[in-house]
């Protein structure tokens, strides 16, 4: 056999070409290996991420397997994005890299969750909060507010989720608050970091006059003369 060093550079690679490996799962067999059966194993295992990117399964039932998320009371084998709120989420991911710093540092930033072998499928959010399960301390709750997006998530894919800034919307950012329960007195902690204006609708899409009050930059206070549901756009 001739030395390694004698043999030409296969350029560019292709996906049939092969090197030679162990084979653990078999006697430790020696096997040849194709570039594409690597790049196979590496997208189905999600054993690869970029700076600033988690890699994540999506799995039914919560607070058990490392690397997964799933919804906090289990979820569907599809879940749309537009539905979720609040995500059970594994303190590593899988790669695995510790994440909980991170996360922590994203409260009140938008993140996007997309699915690794389609980009049309995403969800892009905001993170409202981020604490330890109450039932097993290696996983956390994720508290988010939908933003915008397309499709679902499903049972047993990966997802990237990544920080992510919508372009344009750091110039003009907006917030719609949910008032579900009548009320006289609205709270809005809407984190624009600045006084917006404020319009009110209550639940038939009619203009509300109330007096606004600025807590601060990141919150207010609308008083009513009586109490109603709706929502309120901040700008």
């Amino acid at each position: 056999m001739a030395r390694i060093s004698s043999y030409k550079n296969a350029t560019p690679v292709v996906g049939t070409d092969k090197w030679i490996g162990t084979d653990s799962q078999n006697q430790d067999q020696t096997k040849n290996f194709t570039a594409d059966d690597v790049a196979q194993y590496i997208r189905v295992n999600g054993k690869v991420a970029v700076a600033g990117q988690l890699i994540y399964q999506y799995v039914t039932v919560p607070n058990i397997t490392l690397g997964s998320f799933s919804l906090p009371g289990g979820g569907l084998d599809v879940e749309p994005f537009n539905t979720i709120t609040q995500l059970n989420i594994s303190e590593q991911d899988r790669t695995p890299q510790n994440v909980v710093p991170f996360l922590n540092y994203l409260i009140d930033s938008d993140i996007l969750i997309g699915e690794q072998n389609d980009i049309t499928n995403f969800g892009h959010y905001k993170v409202t909060a981020y604490t330890i399960n109450p039932n097993n301390n290696s996983f956390y709750n994720i508290s988010l507010t939908y933003l915008g997006g397309n499709g679902s998530i499903e049972k047993e894919k990966y997802y990237d989720i990544v920080n992510f800034t919508l372009a344009g919307s750091e110039g003009d950012k907006s917030y719609i608050f949910t008032q579900a329960n009548p009320n006289t007195i609205w709270t809005v902690n809407h984190n624009l970091d600045k006084f917006p204006s404020v319009s009110v609708v209550d639940t038939s899409n009619t203009m509300v006059e109330g007096l606004t009050e600025y807590t601060d930059t990141n919150t207010l206070t609308i008083t009513f003369t009586a109490g109603f549901a709706g929502k309120a756009y901040l700008n």
